[in-house]
């Protein structure tokens, strides 16, 4: 088995090792989300560049659990003087985000754009409960 390596800040990593420790998608890491509030909505952004959403992510909810999957293929084909050459890049990520309590599913809604999913989560008030009053005896 040849290892090919690269450079990177002036150590020699092979190949398989920087793959293991590279975090982005073109080498295969994990997929990227961020979480925040926005008001009274959940916001789940994914970072998903170059795919087709309608075809390469499927968002599911189940139990409390938002699921973000996604597959990428990627191929290029090099022609030359010299020869031919192909390369192939393919994997399927897949992230898990729990659900603030008393979401509703169908109220949920998904956009894509400039490699962004955005997913919308609308969490519902909280109402505070009206004070109880206690009656008191005399004795």
């Amino acid at each position: 088995m040849t290892l090919m390596r690269r450079e990177r800040a002036g150590f020699d990593f092979p190949e398989l090792w920087r793959k293991m420790f590279d975090n982005d998608l073109e080498a295969g890491g994990w997929l990227r989300v961020e979480e925040f509030r926005d008001g009274d909505t959940f916001v789940i952004r994914a970072e998903l560049p170059g795919i087709d959403p309608a075809r390469d992510v499927e968002l599911s909810v189940s139990d409390g659990v938002l699921r973000i999957s996604a597959r990428r293929e990627e191929r290029k084909e090099h022609k030359g003087d010299d020869g031919f050459r192909t390369e192939f890049r393919y994997g399927t990520f897949v992230r898990n985000v729990v659900l603030p309590p008393g979401v509703h599913e169908d109220d949920i809604s998904a956009s894509y754009k400039d490699g962004i999913l955005e997913v919308r989560i609308p969490t519902p008030r909280e109402e505070e409960p009206e004070p109880k009053k206690i009656p008191i005896s005399k004795e």
